[in-house]
């Protein structure tokens, strides 16, 4: 038996991992892979920074490993199908008889693994990247829900009929491999550098926020120059922290959180669930794999797709100050403020009428938290063009966005020196300040907000 690493890269109630403990104990050592297929990655549009997060966890789990008589070998392939003939030939040549995993989501690793099967590759495969097994929470018809709030609804009820399966940690062996093995690391880049491993994660970070800072999360959420969110989102995205010990670590804390849905600090678990929601409905919808909208009546929508106004987009030069300030935080930082996301994708698809598609690849090209279940219901979200998606007639005023979520300007400044001494009551829309003032301190904008507002509404009507 041998077990298979993919986006779990953790012994922390790691379904596959605790099976393997269980059924593997005869084994010395007992031996594990994980393929590092940066080929593969890149085809997907992970970013640098995903790749640099993920191999600082693969090298920090073979010590783990370790401890639990566990081998972990870091393989180097380019790509899925190496993948499927490595396992194969691997297991015709060591006799093996069962290769466990933890199941992922995507079609194109579901087409990898129904692949490793019709090679021969004795493949058993459990769920580790939700709360509530996909496809349990179902409608009264028998199918997915099509708006958030009863999928919660119904998120909920199942959660305290039946509660959950978490698994915790694994007690560490008496055959430890921590001075023998001798597995060659990965080199990193420290890209992500600034985000700590989950293990100091869980015991500092979510800790922290747990005790200090979620009961103001709703407060403060939404303003990009507090550092009121979690920043786990990196850590769910690459699979290694479990989305049930969130949950388990926040009931421990609030027991009766489940039935205090209006309390601030459900508003945090909102957004677990907003997460279950997009991979219960990929699970469904696997054309949402292959970036087709949702909803099929726009899916023949003709985007401009202004090569300029793109270019302009994602380098921060649209002369609207909190949608470039929310550019640059992605392109220097690998991460974005959630409300800013709303933002600035939002001005991509309504303001310049670009194709959601670029601006979701360019995200997940970009982001330290690239999932594609997420990326893309946020996109669709924002485009109108999704499941329970915004309208399409709702478009965000960027420079109210600013004077609601940015009242001082203290994030405008912060990635944009050059308005420094812009003053507070013209830093939401300098351009006219700018030309009183003859300052060429930043670019015109490239396209004005009522006409772009109309053009969109006339857009979509059609």
């Amino acid at each position: 038996m041998i077990l298979w690493f993919r986006n779990d890269l953790r012994t922390h109630d790691n379904p596959a991992l605790h099976y393997f403990l269980t059924l593997a104990k005869s084994e010395t050592p007992r031996k594990a892979f994980f393929f590092v297929s940066e080929k593969q990655w890149l085809e997907h549009d992970w970013s640098e920074i995903k790749i640099d997060f993920i191999k600082r966890h693969a090298n920090a789990l073979v010590l783990e490993l370790a401890e639990l008589n566990i081998a972990l070998e870091l393989v180097v392939l380019p790509d899925f199908p190496a993948q499927v003939t490595f396992l194969k030939n691997y297991c015709e040549t060591n006799n093996i008889q069962e290769v466990v995993a933890n199941s992922e989501l995507e079609f194109n690793e579901q087409q990898r693994d129904e692949n490793c099967i019709a090679q021969g590759v004795p493949l058993t495969l459990f769920e580790a990247d939700v709360i509530i097994p996909k496809g349990k929470v179902l409608n009264q018809s028998g199918t997915m829900f099509k708006v958030f709030t009863p999928f919660k609804k119904a998120w909920i009820k199942y959660v305290q009929l039946n509660g959950f399966d978490y698994l915790g940690k694994p007690a560490i062996s008496n055959k430890s491999l921590s001075n023998t093995n001798d597995t060659k690391p990965i080199e990193p880049t420290n890209l992500s550098a600034a985000w700590p491993l989950a293990k100091e994660y869980e015991s500092n970070t979510l800790t922290s926020f747990f005790s200090h800072k979620i009961s103001d999360y709703l407060d403060y959420r939404d303003i990009p120059s507090i550092k009121g969110t979690s920043g786990i989102s990196p850590y769910l995205a690459a699979g290694v922290i479990s989305p049930r010990f969130v949950l388990f670590s926040l009931l421990h804390r609030f027991p009766d959180l489940l039935l205090a849905t209006d309390s601030k600090e459900f508003s945090w678990l909102n957004e677990i669930i907003w997460r279950e929601f997009y991979r219960h409905l990929m699970f469904h919808e696997q054309r949402l794999c292959k970036h087709q909208c949702f909803n099929k009546k726009y899916q023949s929508l003709s985007w401009s797709n202004n090569q300029s106004y793109f270019k302009a987009w994602c380098e921060g030069k649209t002369g609207y100050p909190l949608v470039d300030a929310a550019m640059r935080q992605l392109n220097q930082t690998g991460w974005m403020h959630n409300r800013l996301r709303m933002v600035a994708a939002s001005f991509l698809t309504k303001h310049l009428l670009i194709d959601w598609r670029l601006g979701e690849q360019y995200f997940m090209q970009h982001l330290i938290d690239g999932d594609l279940a997420a990326n893309n219901g946020g996109w669709q979200w924002a485009a109108s063009t999704g499941c329970d998606a915004q309208p399409y007639f709702r478009v965000f005023n960027p420079i109210r966005q600013s004077e609601r979520f940015d009242p001082d300007g203290s994030f405008i400044r912060k990635y944009l020196p050059e308005l420094e001494s812009i003053p507070v009551k013209h830093i939401h829309f300098p351009h006219q300040y700018i030309e009183n003032q003859q300052l060429a301190l930043y670019w015109p904008p490239i396209v004005e907000h009522k006409t772009a507002r109309l053009q969109a509404l006339a857009f979509y009507k059609k």
